[in-house]
C-alpha cells in the first residue's frame, strides 16, 4: 500500500542527528556472511527495508538470523546452506539480491537466481558480474527468468569493463574461496568496498588493494565468523546537511567516519556549504551563516557538477545537491553520467517552482534561488524521494510526497528523524 509524507514547509532544520550505517555497505556484508560456517555479527546496521529484504533472503537460503534493531546489531549464522535458489518475489524487491551469487558460488558451487529488481533509475548492467564469474571458472546459463551458475572456482586475472561497485563486490566475495590468486583490475574504489574487504579479512580472507583500482585476492580454503562494523552512511549525512542548508538551520551529525567527506566537501563548498569535522568525536557540524552563493570557475565561468565512480562525486547525492542549487544564488550545470533515468524527478521540482532547464536526459541547468511551493508529488526512487522531501522542507505551504515507502529503503524512519530536528512532517498510510 502506498504511503504519503505530509510536510509543512518553512521550518528550520536544527539539532543533532546520529548518522545510520551505510546501506551500500550493509547489504553486501549480509551476503558475505554466507561465506562463513560460524556466526557473523554486524554492528551499526541501519533499520531500513532494504536490509530487511536482504536478511529475509539470507534466511531463506539457510542462514539463522538474530536481529536487535534497538542496538543496530545482526547475527548471521550460515552453518549450512539449505538452498541455492533465490525466489522471484525477493529478487524483485531489491537489486542487491544478485550479491548472493558470489558467496553461494564460493560456498556451494552453484546458484540459481532471477534477475534483480530495485530502483527504476535506468538500465544497470549485469555483464561485468557474469564475465567475472566465467573468468573464475563458473559455467553460466542465462535465461529470461533466471541465471544459473555452477562450478569449482579458480583464481584469474579479471579486467572489469566498468568500475562497477556491485560487480567488484560480487567477484571479490567469489574469489576469497577460489583456488589460487585473483587480480581484479578496474575495481571500484568506494568506501563500502573497503568496508566489505575489511570484514572479509577479519573472516580470514587474504585481500590487498581494496580502495584502489587493483584488488589482489589469495584464495583460502575456509572463512570463519567475525564481528564487523558497518561504516557511516555519508549519503544520509549529506542529505541532512542539505536539509539544514536550504532551511537556514544548523545540524550536528554524530557517528561519522571522516574519510568520505574529503571527496564531498569540494562540491559542497561551491554552493557555500562548509562544515567542521571533529575526527576524535566523530562529529560533523554545519551552521548556516550567510546566504548560499555559487562559486564560479576561473574567468567567471558557470561551474558544472558531474557524478562518476569514486573518488568522483557520488551519483546518489546528485539529486540532493540539485535541490541545494535551487536555493543557491547563481547557476550550475549538472551532468548525470551513470543512470539515464536519475534526473526524471526534475519535472516535480519544476512544478514546485525551481528554475531548471533540462538539456537532455543527463544534463540540467539550475539557477537559484527559487521560491518553492508545496504540491503533491511522487517519489520515483530513494534519492529522488529524499531530494523532494528536502525541497518540501524549504517550500512554502504543504507538500504531499507519495510512495514514501520507497524512501524507507534507504533512510531510517525519515519522518521521526526530521521531526526531532524541527520539521513538520507526518506519515499518512
Amino acid at each position: 500500500m502506498s504511503q504519503n509524507l505530509l510536510i509543512q514547509g518553512g521550518r528550520k532544520i536544527c539539532g543533532e542527528h546520529i548518522v545510520s550505517g551505510n546501506k551500500n555497505a550493509a547489504l553486501p556484508m549480509i551476503a558475505a556472511a554466507l561465506l562463513a560456517d560460524t556466526p557473523v555479527v554486524l554492528e551499526n546496521v541501519p533499520n531500513i527495508s532494504d536490509v530487511a529484504f536482504m536478511l529475509e533472503a539470507a534466511h531463506r537460503l539457510g542462514a539463522k538470523i538474530e536481529r536487535d534493531c534497538s542496538k543496530g546489531t545482526v547475527s548471521i549464522s550460515a552453518s549450512r546452506i539449505k538452498s541455492v535458489k533465490l525466489d522471484q518475489e525477493l529478487a524483485n524487491k531489491i537489486r542487491t539480491s544478485f550479491l548472493f551469487v558470489g558467496p553461494l558460488l564460493a560456498r556451494a558451487k552453484r546458484v540459481v537466481i532471477p534477475p534483480p529488481g530495485g530502483d527504476q533509475i535506468g538500465r544497470r548492467r549485469l555483464d561485468s558480474h557474469i564475465a567475472g564469474f566465467k573468468m573464475l571458472g563458473a559455467k553460466t546459463t542465462a535465461k529470461r527468468n533466471a541465471f544459473s551458475f555452477r562450478g569449482e572456482l579458480k583464481g584469474a586475472r579479471i579486467l572489469l569493463d566498468e568500475a562497477s561497485v556491485t560487480a567488484t563486490e560480487n567477484i571479490l566475495m567469489a574469489a576469497v574461496l577460489a583456488k589460487g590468486k585473483t587480480e581484479i583490475y578496474n575495481a571500484a574504489c568506494e568506501p563500502h568496498i573497503v568496508n566489505l574487504a575489511s570484514m572479509l579479512i577479519k573472516m580470514g580472507a587474504k585481500i590487498s588493494g581494496a580502495g584502489t583500482n587493483k584488488i589482489v585476492v589469495e584464495g583460502v580454503s575456509k572463512l570463519s565468523g567475525c564481528r564487523a562494523r558497518v561504516w557511516c552512511d555519508y549519503i544520509e549525512a549529506g542529505s541532512f546537511v542539505v536539509a539544514a542548508a536550504v532551511t537556514k538551520g544548523d545540524i550536528l551529525l554524530r557517528g561519522i567516519d571522516p574519510e568520505p567527506f574529503e571527496v564531498l566537501e569540494g562540491v559542497f563548498k561551491r554552493f557555500g556549504v562548509e562544515w567542521v569535522i571533529d575526527p576524535v568525536e566523530r562529529t560533523l557540524r554545519y551552521t548556516y551563516r550567510k546566504r548560499l552563493r555559487m562559486s564560479y570557475d576561473f574567468g567567471d565561468v558557470i561551474p558544472s557538477v558531474s557524478d562518476g565512480p569514486w573518488p568522483s562525486f557520488p551519483s546518489d547525492l546528485l539529486s540532493i545537491v540539485i535541490v541545494l542549487a535551487s536555493q543557491t544564488r547563481g547557476t550550475c550545470l549538472f551532468f548525470e553520467k551513470m543512470f539515464e533515468s536519475r534526473l526524471y524527478f526534475i519535472d516535480s521540482l519544476r512544478q514546485m517552482g525551481a528554475k531548471i532547464v533540462q538539456c537532455d536526459p543527463h544534463r540540467v541547468v539550475v539557477t537559484g534561488p527559487s521560491r518553492l511551493y508545496g504540491g503533491m508529488i511522487s517519489s520515483p526512487d530513494i534519492r529522488a524521494g529524499i531530494a523532494l522531501v528536502i525541497a518540501a522542507l524549504a517550500a512554502k505551504g504543504q507538500s504531499v510526497i507519495r510512495n514514501a515507502e520507497i524512501i524507507d529503503r534507504g533512510y531510517v524512519a525519515i519522518e521521526t528523524s526530521l521531526s526531532k530536528l524541527g520539521a513538520s512532517i507526518t506519515r499518512d498510510n
